[in-house]
Formats: structure tokens, sequence, C-alpha cells
């Protein structure tokens, strides 16, 4: 694609169907669009059409809207370089290492907790989601509700996030655990051969 200048063109040439289709996949109208991306109604509706080539200017809010990385949004050809350079998160000692790259929809992470003493008193929290865990090594110790258990290497816990909830590492050694997040409530489906 590099050498062939008409290969952009047919890619810059279906972001508009694909804008189009995108939103009305959603259920989006131009001027809920426009609302929550500054854009005018026009200029998204010709950009939708073709008549407006696109920019960066114009899809970064676009992408933001639709909640989609600017690839998918355009539908780019693949680079050729499947790997993924996550951009680790550091909450209260935790490393947590997000393994999604798109937002939105169920997300996945890898949590890495340090050695340490036994926790304190944990503090319950809820809100919107369903989360499912895995413990990869180590121990991880989860509150939730009344229940307060130890998940060890190859155990799994699924729970709605409205239940009053905590996990940690109880210690002493490091623990490590994936975690699938559904902010909707999205619940993680496994299926198995019989």
């Amino acid at each position: 694609m590099a050498g062939d200048p008409h290969a952009l063109d047919d890619v810059l040439d279906a972001v508009g169907p694909r804008l189009r289709a995108i939103r009305r996949q959603r259920g989006a109208t131009l001027a809920q669009l426009a609302e929550s991306t500054g854009i005018s109604v026009s200029t998204l509706s010709r950009l939708e059409s073709g008549q407006r080539r696109p920019t960066l200017e114009l899809l970064l809010p676009l992408a933001r809207a639709h909640q989609l990385p600017l690839d998918e949004l355009v539908d780019a050809p693949a680079t050729g370089d499947p790997r993924i350079h996550p951009r680790p998160i550091s909450r209260n000692g935790v490393t947590i290492i997000p393994l999604t790259r798109r937002p939105g929809g169920i997300q996945a992470f890898k949590h890495v907790f340090p050695a340490r003493p036994a926790v304190d008193e944990p503090r319950l929290q809820t809100h919107e989601g369903y989360e499912w865990l895995y413990v990869l090594s180590g121990r991880l110790r989860l509150c939730l509700g009344d229940q307060d258990v130890i998940l060890m290497p190859g155990e799994v816990a699924e729970f709605d996030t409205h239940v009053p909830h905590w996990f940690g590492n109880p210690g002493p050694e490091p623990a490590e655990i994936l975690s699938l997040f559904g902010p909707q409530g999205e619940r993680a489906h496994v299926r198995t051969r019989v």
C-alpha cells in the first residue's frame, strides 16, 4: 500500500460509507453525533457521503463518540504488526495492564500484585458492570457481599459488580490475575465441549 496511491484513495473513499454504517448500526442520528462530537451536521453528512475527505481532526472525535480505535473506525488495512503495546497503570501499588485496545464492551486486564503482608480491612465498593477473575499465580482474596474467600491459581470467580466487593493480594507472595470486565454488565460466556 505504501507505494500505491490508488490503494490509499480506495481506503479513504470507503471511510464515508463505513462511518454511515457505524452510526446507523448504533442507532444515532446525525444531530446526535454532531452534539457529541462538536462537528456540524452538514460536515458529518458530507463526510458520510464522500463529498468531504476525512481528516484526523474529524476522525478523532468520531472515534471517541463511537468508542472505537481509529484504525477500526476507518477499517484501515493491517500494518503487519500484530503486537499490542499496552500502557500499564499503577493503582495503590498494583500494576494493571490493559490487554484490549478497544474502548467499551468487555475489557481484559492483567493485575500484578506485589508481595506484601496481609492487607488491612478491605473497602468494598459497588459500580455498574460484571467482573470475571482468573488467578494465574499467588493467591487472591475476594470479599463479595458477606463472603470472604481465597482463590488459588487456576480458580475463577465471576460476579455482578452491584454486589459490594473488593479483591486483593492476601500476601505474602506476589499474585497475578486476569480479569474481564463488562461495564454494562456484559458477562463472559464460557463454552466447553462435552
